[in-house]
């Protein structure tokens, strides 16, 4: 998809808003351009509002050199996205909109952009003592086939469980946004660059040498705050 005579992503994206959605109401482009972390294969994630509209929908495109997604939105249903992102601790619309550089505005974008920012400072909703004790357990219990795998191949995709809970764990108790695939970085060096080093680390060195020590201590320690590790007593769904 590289092209080297490619436009500049912000002339792109402009010339894509004036001839694909010349009677839109705003337009934003987002994503890793916006950010400084292009790499080749990055595309343009450009948010679209338009009142007349009946719902949502997404779409992918190729043009001036660019792969091209686009977030399509009338002037309410953000807001359901915006809600479902809440919920699922992953703000992936606010982020965008919150982030964008405005390609068009025909008035009331920064009011969308300030709802944006309002919900991604107010951070996650705070898990209660419940969740926590049933996110240990899980924890626990995959730590547990970690510990015990003598197959590197199942044991590979144990680590990628045990990783995914963990980061949800670390930001989630921490009262911060959660990330899949890249975002899971991401979202921890937001919250702890040091951390982050560490985690990164620990599951590095499994993934190249077997070795399970530093996940293993690492993963006690972040527990022991919560009480350690979760078997038994543990209860979930009994009347």
């Amino acid at each position: 998809m590289g092209n080297l005579n490619r436009l500049e992503p912000v002339k792109a994206a402009q010339k894509f808003i004036d001839n694909y959605f010349p009677y839109c109401d705003g337009a934003l482009l987002a994503g890793s351009v916006v950010r400084g972390e292009a790499t080749k294969t990055s595309d343009l994630d450009i948010v679209v509002f338009d009142k007349t509209y009946i719902s949502s929908y997404r779409e992918s495109v190729f043009v001036y050199g660019w792969p091209i997604e686009v977030f399509a939105h009338n002037l309410n249903s953000y807001r359901d996205y915006f809600v479902s992102d809440f919920k699922r601790a992953r703000p992936s619309l606010p982020r965008m909109v919150s982030e964008g550089i405005i390609l068009k505005d025909n008035g009331g974008i920064d009011s969308v952009k300030s709802e944006a920012k309002e919900l991604l400072s107010k951070g996650p909703e705070k898990w209660s003592t419940e969740v926590i004790n049933t996110k240990r357990y899980f924890i626990t219990d995959t730590l547990d086939d970690f510990v015990g795998c003598n197959n590197r191949a199942e044991g590979i995709f144990i680590a990628n469980t045990l990783a995914e809970l963990v980061s949800e764990f670390v930001l989630r108790t921490n009262n911060k946004w959660i990330g899949a695939s890249k975002w899971i970085v991401r979202s921890l060096r937001e919250h702890d660059t040091k951390f982050a080093e560490q985690f990164v680390e620990a599951f590095d060195i499994f993934y190249r040498s077997g070795a399970k020590g530093k996940v293993i201590n690492l993963v006690d320690e972040i527990l022991k705050p919560y009480g350690g590790p979760l078997f038994d007593g543990f209860s979930l769904g009994k009347k």
